[in-house]
C-alpha cells in the first residue's frame, strides 16, 4: 500500500515521472501542473459545496412535501369525516362539555 501511495504521488507531483515530463519548457511544465491543480481544487470546492446544499435542500423539500401531505390529509378528513374535528378538542363554548 505504501508503495501504492508512492508510485501515485510520483506520477501526479514529479516532472520526472509524470507525463508532463514530456514537455520541454520547465516553466510551461510548471504553468500546466499548476493549472491542474487549481482545476481540481475548484472541482472539489464545488462538489463539497454542491453536497452541502443539496442535504439542506433535500432537508426543506421534505418539510414542504410533508406539509402539503398534511393538508391534503386534513382537507380529506374534514370532507369525510367532519367529526373527527368535533370531538373534544380546544375549549368547550360557553362551559359546555361534550
Amino acid at each position: 500500500m505504501r508503495q501504492l501511495i508512492f508510485f501515485g504521488w510520483n506520477f501526479i507531483f514529479n516532472a520526472d515521472v509524470s507525463p508532463l515530463r514530456h514537455i520541454p519548457d520547465t516553466k510551461r511544465r510548471h504553468l500546466v501542473l499548476q493549472a491542474l491543480g487549481l482545476m481540481w481544487a475548484v472541482s472539489f470546492g464545488i462538489a463539497l459545496g454542491s453536497y452541502t446544499v443539496l442535504a439542506i435542500s433535500v432537508l426543506g423539500h421534505a418539510v414542504l412535501i410533508a406539509a402539503a401531505a398534511v393538508t391534503v390529509a386534513t382537507y380529506t378528513a374534514a370532507a369525510s369525516k367532519p367529526h373527527l374535528f368535533m370531538s373534544g378538542l380546544g375549549r368547550s363554548r360557553d362551559g359546555e362539555h361534550d
